[in-house]
């Protein structure tokens, strides 16, 4: 895999200076969690986008790039990037630097852009026939081909199929710096915990109060919203009302939910300046479902998606290591070594987008 940095126009001043071009990638600078971004492929003319978009001309395959950039993987890094509380939003200078992996083989990449473009084409035929989900906020990433696609999908809030749980509020006089179980609060959650609690105090609790079933997906409700984690049932606690999960029940398979939360559109904070997920907007937010098994295919299809993802950016790390480069370049493969940590003095080959 080679590391390309993203790149994008800085917001232009003139009308002229903002016209996009046919395979233009625009991307939503300000509130980036919505992923309310555009592949613009109509002929060249006078189209604008607004200058809360950054315009990417891509280097890789076109749709390749919109499915990274749509990934919460690379949502996380933007949002670290960003800057603001109410509005976050991130310099295009900046978003230029951050750096992505992609197939060293454009035809890999153009492969994999190929099966997306398939699935946005699929997408908008079911969309113009008569079913249940005539106006569904599932996209892309869940809403997917054939043979999952096979029957209508059934529409519902998501509070008609489940609650909002939580762990038993946690004190900080509760805590140490070392224990028994970890104890998860927002700022490290997904990440290395910095607190514990006991092991007498994590059993009466989560005997006695709401407590995650292995496999549950759990959220973040404050700061950077909608960040997901799937519980592996480990001996482990979590900060209440800041993380949450969804107690439904068996229409929906978890694996689904976890593909759902990754294109969602929260109910009730469209052009709210408070960045915080309360139990009504999930609640309230609207899920499209096909069967339960369709939905357990749909979750393993993506999970292997992910696997195979995280394998080949392995390869791409294992490659450059301790790496004198000869191999590499005779594969024409460009040596990324110093993004690992690792010397290397070879000339690297170009490695931004075409702008």
């Amino acid at each position: 895999m080679l590391s390309h940095r993203t790149e994008a126009k800085v917001s232009a001043p003139s009308r002229a200076q903002r016209l996009a071009r046919t395979g233009d990638l625009f991307y939503q600078t300000v509130r980036p969690y919505q992923k309310n971004n555009y592949l613009f492929e109509k002929p060249d003319n006078n189209y604008v986008f607004s200058t809360g978009y950054a315009q990417m001309r891509p280097f890789v395959d076109g749709y390749f790039l919109l499915s990274l950039v749509q990934s919460e993987r690379f949502v996380k890094v933007v949002l670290d990037n960003c800057t603001g509380t109410s509005y976050p939003a991130i310099n295009a200078n900046d978003l230029a630097e951050i750096k992505v992996s992609v197939p060293s083989d454009k035809n890999e990449a153009q492969n994999i852009g190929a099966i997306f473009r398939s699935l946005d084409n699929l997408i908008t035929l079911h969309q113009r026939q008569h079913f249940l989900h005539s106006t569904p906020d599932i996209s892309l990433s869940v809403r997917l081909i054939h043979p999952f696609y096979t029957s209508s999908w059934e529409q519902r809030k998501l509070g008609e199929i489940g609650s909002v749980s939580m762990c038993r509020r946690i004190f900080k006089e509760q805590t140490s710096e070392t224990g028994d179980i970890p104890f998860y609060k927002i700022g490290t959650f997904g990440a290395d915990p910095d607190a514990f609690i006991s092991r007498e105090l994590f059993e009466e609790y989560k005997s006695k109060y709401p407590y995650p079933q292995k496999g549950d997906i759990l959220i973040s409700a404050s700061g950077s919203i909608g960040r997901t984690v799937e519980f592996a049932g480990n001996n482990e606690y979590f900060q209440d009302s800041n993380i949450v999960w969804l107690n439904h029940d068996e229409r929906l398979s978890n694996p689904f939910l976890k593909c759902f939360y990754s294109v969602v559109k929260w109910a009730g904070i469209e052009g709210s300046t408070i960045k915080r997920l309360y139990n009504d907007n999930i609640l309230n937010t609207v899920i499209c479902m096909p069967s339960v098994p369709e939905q357990k295919r749909i979750g393993l299809f993506f999970e292997n998606l992910d696997n195979l993802i995280t394998l080949h950016q392995r390869k791409g790390k294992a490659a450059v290591s301790g790496c004198s480069n000869d191999a590499n370049n005779s594969k024409g493969v460009c040596c990324k070594a110093r993004d690992f940590g690792y010397k290397c003095h070879k000339k690297d080959e170009p490695s931004r987008f075409d702008a």
